[in-house]
């Protein structure tokens, strides 16, 4: 078995230096923690060290990702998101109205984060979407459609 700092830096190295923007990357972490169990599970960490380690590492890597998106000031993380979005293979529109009728992003808070940070969290996001929204001329769901 290799050693802790090897896990962290295979993740870095393989995958999380690949996703250039912020977002996308507490996006990318966020995806891999088991909604039911809370575990972070990634197949090829897995393998190459063991399930345990695989899930310190990336629960560790997502609080540090979050933590980082939090000291941007908002430009500039609406600039972050803004690269994501320009990345992801959706009408930028069409993404935008989703996330404010649905909110997939606060599934981006990592579970080990207090409540004010997770509150910063979503009330920074909630103005960039606002600010997307005006910029792209996305209309307001209709909550009676």
């Amino acid at each position: 078995m290799t050693s802790d700092s090897d896990a962290a830096s295979n993740l870095w190295r393989h995958t999380l230096e690949q996703i250039p923007s912020l977002f996308g990357r507490l996006s990318y972490l966020a995806s891999l923690r088991n909604l039911n169990s809370g575990q972070y599970e990634h197949f090829g960490l897995a393998q190459r060290f063991d399930a345990a380690e695989a899930d310190r590492v990336l629960r560790e890597s997502h609080v540090q990702i979050f933590y980082q998106w939090l000291s941007y000031g908002l430009q500039d993380q609406k600039l972050d998101l803004e690269e994501y979005l320009n990345s992801v293979d959706t009408e930028l529109a069409a993404v935008i109205a989703n996330w404010i009728r649905v909110a997939p992003y606060q599934t981006c808070v990592p579970a080990e984060t207090r409540p004010v940070e997770r509150e910063l969290f979503l009330a920074d996001f909630g103005r960039i979407l606002e600010m997307l929204k005006f910029e792209h001329a996305v209309a307001s769901p209709d909550p009676d459609a």
